[in-house]
């Protein structure tokens, strides 16, 4: 099964997740909290492992391994580690959910974290005991569900996520 938090930028729905996280044993994947000095890094939920991927300096930085978006640089690297562990997270038996924070315009181009989340979307839509939480805008929600032709899925809000109320 496939579950989209969705909401507005900047408004709590990777804190949530990751308060949702802290409390289950049988959640993996990514999220994408900012640091101390407001920049992104992604974090692997079960080893609590961190890895930048967001940069302001790019002079050691070899300019094919940026992706820039918008003001935002990203470095093409992490974002090769981070498919990678999502996608052999999806084979341990111990997770009952694989979380990918997020999806938005770098996915909706085929960059960032796309190679990932169109094979697992695929593997999973249809999964009875292993489910997807997709992390999506709201204004994007539509072009990502179109994107990855997702055609079964629930929305879900942080308040549910609190509750532990939406599976």
């Amino acid at each position: 099964m496939i579950y989209i938090l969705t909401d507005k930028i900047r408004s709590g729905k990777t804190t949530a997740l990751q308060a949702w996280s802290e409390k289950r044993n049988d959640v993996d994947g990514l999220l994408c909290p900012d640091n101390k000095n407001g920049k992104r890094y992604f974090f692997k939920i079960k080893s609590k492992e961190k890895f930048l991927f967001e940069i302001d300096d790019e002079a050691s930085i070899k300019n094919e391994d940026i992706v820039e978006i918008g003001r935002f640089k990203f470095l093409k690297t992490a974002f090769a580690i981070a498919n990678n562990y999502l996608l052999s997270v999806v084979l341990r038996a111990e997770s009952k959910y694989l979380v990918i924070d997020e999806l938005g315009k770098l996915e909706l181009k085929n960059e960032g974290l796309h190679l990932s989340a169109e094979k697992l979307i695929y593997q999973l839509m249809h999964h009875k005991t292993k489910h997807l939480i997709l992390v999506v805008r709201d204004y994007l929600l539509d072009d990502i569900v179109k994107h990855y032709t997702i055609t079964d899925f629930k929305l879900i809000t942080k308040a549910e996520l609190t509750k532990n109320s939406f599976a």
